[in-house]
């Protein structure tokens, strides 16, 4: 039997049901992977409460890292013992064990330990398309990313600072503006003490920012758009604080702006891709370019803690869930 978090109904975090289950062996592609850190990212949240539909009952959960407990029949590439990890494209990670197509799943350098591949695949993965392929960032541009102190921001914005970019983060208070000054910020805006789109033509002496990366969603949506420069890049790839409302595309046209809504899932397929981008971000962190910052560490079956304190913002940098 295998301890997992199964959602029956969408709703809060209370909708996290902790059952033991029995779970069929590997596919003929797949891998059963036994979990020692799970990533919780926002997009567990999103599911849980219905804002992305999924089958139900469903299970969530995108991000783990483990070891190989068993191996499909069609299955080459991995040995049992191997730590491997995964961070799209198969749902289940609340759970003691899982099993997953090998397509997805990469193995972890053996300088990375498990709580460190787990905090910043999914995350690390994330900062890596958005600066590379939703606005390809270049030595000189001027970036704004909201959410600075949170489990992207503070990779995205190391990230963006080794590129060469003049980094400006958003944070909800101090002590999340030490952080984020701290992980790649050369300037950062208190939102719930000053104006964001004043703060940002102040910094940039009123021309804006060539691009804004935007995973809050309903809530900087309008303060995103004023803050680019002509022909500024809208980055939009969460919803922390709702979905955003439809707007006329009208509104880009004050400034020629672009806007786009990638996701990580386009830009990890075919297999060749993701090892690409895994290797990427792999090499970051081997040459400690970028760190995670982990401050935030739950059991397993405290899954729905981790939930409220994401939700509430009580968290900066990454969540990570332990096996007990």
């Amino acid at each position: 039997m295998t301890g997992l978090f199964r959602i029956h109904q969408t709703g809060g975090p209370e909708q996290l049901r902790w059952e033991n289950l029995q779970l069929p062996s590997p596919g003929n592609h797949e891998i059963r992977i036994r979990h020692t850190a799970i990533g919780v990212n926002y997009i567990d949240t999103y599911l849980r409460s219905g804002l992305y539909p999924m089958a139900l009952p469903g299970r969530i959960g995108f991000e783990a890292t483990g070891v190989v407990k068993a191996v499909g029949s069609d299955v080459s590439d991995f040995k049992i013992g191997e730590r491997v990890g995964y961070c799209f494209g198969q749902s289940g990670a609340y759970a003691e064990e899982n099993n997953v197509p090998a397509e997805l799943v990469v193995k972890i350098p053996d300088a990375i330990d498990d709580q460190f591949a787990a905090a910043t695949m999914l995350k690390g993965c994330t900062a890596c398309y958005l600066l590379k392929h939703g606005y390809p960032v270049k030595p000189g541009d001027t970036v704004l990313f909201h959410a600075a102190a949170g489990g992207v921001g503070i990779l995205a914005c190391q990230w963006a600072k080794y590129l060469g970019a003049t980094v400006i983060g958003t944070v909800g208070d101090q002590e999340k503006a030490r952080i984020a000054y701290d992980h790649g910020c050369d300037h950062v805006i208190v939102y719930r003490e000053e104006n964001i789109v004043e703060r940002v033509m102040e910094i940039t002496g009123g021309q804006g920012v060539h691009a804004v990366y935007d995973g809050v969603g309903k809530s900087t949506f309008e303060a995103s758009l004023d803050s680019l420069k002509t022909f500024g890049t809208l980055v939009s790839f969460g919803n922390a604080s709702g979905p955003v409302e439809p707007f006329a595309p009208l509104r880009l046209g004050g400034k020629s702006l672009f806007l786009t809504r990638p996701t990580l899932a386009h830009h990890v397929k075919p297999r060749e891709r993701l090892l690409q981008i895994t290797g990427s971000l792999f090499d970051m962190l081997n040459r400690g370019i970028i760190k995670p910052l982990i401050k935030n560490y739950y059991p397993l079956q405290e899954a729905a803690q981790a939930h409220r304190d994401l939700e509430a913002r009580r968290t900066s940098g990454s969540i990570i869930l332990l096996r007990e």
